[in-house]
């Protein structure tokens, strides 16, 4: 069977034979190997998780890297004994650890030779996308699957849809990487790639350099995304070329030169045939500078239209992980050569890494960045993620380079913040509001996304059932006709924060912010039927053991937000996804939808055959991905820490 990329490198990289008796496909649950997980400052987070489910030692040394970059502007006593118990635990273990100021970690991992074509790296952190540039998967895990990986060396992972980016024509001069990004969000803001996996194909893609790729790998988060995948072309191989000569230069040997003419001949690359989900198609000659916001990264407009508007800022950054590298200043700096940064307006500058600021040094495009008056801040994360010196106060307007505006997120929420390439940062800084140093027209862009039919596969072997896990299940069919049904609804606030709460009374509350007559409607052993992106929201995992305290054994939902569906099997809970069967409840119960009526008990019984991925409800049949051993082990344990406490006593 034909894969596309993603398939292809989580087979390479499954810890175990999923028990499927196929090749590996989207929807399939897998465990998966990671070359590497890096984890930064949340790195104090894990650690106390790790021990408490019982590990003693790493599973392998090499996997984990500790990369201290969010807050390393602060110098108080709890922060620094907090960093000295990080490089204290790096030492005892072996880990290879980057102190603060080292840099920002997803760059130190690309860098630093950490991420490689055809490798499958992981970070407890929502950029890990930005991997994909290099021709490897890139995604993130929790916190939890960071602890699991140091101990056991593996996580599960479900294999997200693929769509399929074709990039076609040629940027213009003073067109960036974070255009096209910020072009992307704006033109598909409908879930087109919600907890997807992108494929870049096409010929614009070679017209594309490597640290373009990087940007817009790394805002493919924004975008909603999973993971963003780049073919391995000369441009990448050229890059990594660069770079094991400065690594070697530094006596660090990680890119090997039979790999780099391994790449070169035979690169990564997904199967002839592969099946992908949906198609866009962008014409990269079409694409102007762009500017996002304020406060979202899904509403942009062309440049030219914000110009006009002369909107006034207090405050410019040059900051992040996806636009601080050597050639972002660079341009920043031919911006400002000669000039200075606006009356009353603060530019910020903060280098992706400590290398990228010692070339800035030795170019001369740090020292014409500092002569035209910026503030520069230590190699990290600092203003973008809120922390440290310049953060927006209220009633301030910010432009920045960075790859989230959100309200608050920068400084005070009575602030306002747009997005945009380092050149207009750094001209908008210069003329105290937002606009660009040239004038380009922006190309007739539309949306042009096709959505592709699943192929109809054959009869796919039975899977084997694991001792503990029910072959089947029967239970009364609950329809809750709902999209985007957010963790707030499942599980309010009122009770979020609340350690005292009991089982029985999480069962009692459970749902009653979507419905607050759900309680007397619905009884254990009652299955819930949902629509699209169940479990949106905040990450609380009460939303999910709520729902087993009630005694609902099972949701099938048109989709699940990934985090609910992380947090879900993390505690034994079955989730599984079908968009066919709320489709049809959705039209047979769309009277008491018009109604309001919001938990609609159907009086009908729903049988699921988890041998077959099959379920039956009023005489129809409906398929899904068949569950493996992967799901299975993690119910039939309890959840995640059970499991892992039983492999390693299993292994002592």
């Amino acid at each position: 069977m034909a894969q596309t990329i993603v398939e292809k490198i989580a087979a390479a990289h499954a810890a175990s034979d999923p028990g499927l008796g196929r090749p590996l496909r989207a929807g399939d649950f897998v465990s998966i190997r990671p070359t590497h997980v890096m984890t930064h400052d949340n790195t104090a987070a894990v650690i106390p998780k790790f021990r408490a489910i019982g590990a003693h030692a790493l599973a392998d040394p090499r996997q984990p890297i500790f990369a201290l970059d969010h807050d390393i502007q602060n110098h108080t006593d709890k922060n620094l004994e907090k960093y000295e118990a990080i490089a204290t635990f790096a030492r005892e273990n072996g880990i290879l650890a980057y102190a603060a100021g080292a840099g920002i970690g997803h760059q130190l991992m690309v860098e630093q030779g950490h991420v490689l074509p055809g490798t499958f790296v992981v970070a407890s952190d929502s950029h890990s996308n930005m991997y994909g540039a290099l021709g490897a998967v890139g995604t993130p895990v929790v916190r939890t699957d960071a602890a699991a990986i140091w101990a056991i060396g593996e996580f599960w992972w479900q294999i997200p849809r693929t769509i399929r980016v074709v990039l076609t024509g040629q940027l213009r001069p003073g067109v960036y990487g974070k255009d096209v990004i910020l072009t992307l969000c704006g033109l598909y803001d409908h879930d087109e790639v919600l907890n997807a996996s992108l494929e870049f194909d096409g010929p614009g893609v070679t017209e594309l350099d490597l640290d373009a790729r990087l940007s817009i790998a790394n805002m493919s988060t924004e975008w909603g995304a999973l993971s963003a995948w780049f073919p391995v072309d000369a441009t990448t191989v050229r890059w990594l070329r660069r770079r094991r000569e400065a690594l070697v230069a530094n006596g660090i040997d990680r890119i090997r030169p039979d790999d780099l003419e391994r790449w070169a001949a035979e690169p990564p690359a997904p199967d002839p045939g592969a099946f992908y989900a949906g198609t866009i198609t962008l014409d990269l000659g079409d694409v102007a500078p762009r500017v996002a916001g304020p406060d979202t990264v899904q509403v942009t407009a062309p440049l030219t239209t914000i110009e006009a508007r002369r909107i006034a800022i207090d405050k410019a950054y040059i900051v992040s992980c996806v636009n601080s590298r050597q050639s972002d200043l660079e341009v920043a700096a031919r911006v400002l050569a000669g000039r200075h940064v606006a009356p009353g307006v603060k530019l910020y500058v903060a280098a992706a890494s400590q290398e990228v600021q010692s070339r800035a040094e030795e170019s001369g495009a740090w020292q014409d960045l500092l002569a035209a008056g910026a503030h520069t801040l230590p190699p990290g994360c600092g203003p973008c993620i809120g922390l440290g010196t310049g953060l927006l106060e209220a009633g301030e307007v910010g432009i920045s380079a960075t790859n989230r505006n959100f309200k608050g997120r920068m400084g005070s929420r009575d602030a306002q913040c747009y997005l945009a390439s380092p050149e207009v940062v750094a001209e908008s800084a210069a003329a105290g509001y937002i606009r660009g140093p040239r004038a380009i027209t922006p190309g007739p862009l539309t949306a042009r996304f096709a959505r592709h039919a699943a192929p109809r596969r054959g009869d796919d072997p039975a899977v084997a059932i694991l001792p503990g896990f029910p072959a089947e299940l029967t239970g009364r069919l609950v329809y809750l006709p709902q999209d985007n049904l957010n963790t707030d609804g499942i599980y309010g606030k009122d009770y979020t924060y609340r350690e005292d709460m009991t089982p029985a009374e999480m069962a009692r509350v459970v749902m009653e912010n979507y419905d607050p007559t759900f309680g007397a409607k619905v009884a254990s052993g009652d299955v819930l039927v949902a629509g699209h992106n169940f479990g949106t929201g905040s990450s609380r995992e009460q939303a999910a053991t709520a729902l087993i305290h009630k005694g609902i054994p099972l949701v099938v939902a048109a989709s699940f937000s990934q985090t609910y569906l992380r947090n879900a099997f993390n505690n034994g809970f079955l989730c599984i996804e079908n968009e066919e069967l709320p489709a049809a409840l959705a039209e047979a119960f769309a009277a008491d939808v018009e109604a309001g009526t919001r938990t609609i008990c159907t009086g009908d019984l729903l049988h699921v055959d988890f041998r077959r991925g099959r379920i039956s409800f009023r005489g129809v049949n409906y398929s899904f991905p068949a569950l493996g051993s992967v799901p299975q082990s993690l119910v039939v344990a309890g959840g995640i820490e059970p499991l892992v406490r039983s492999r390693l006593t299993t292994a002592c």
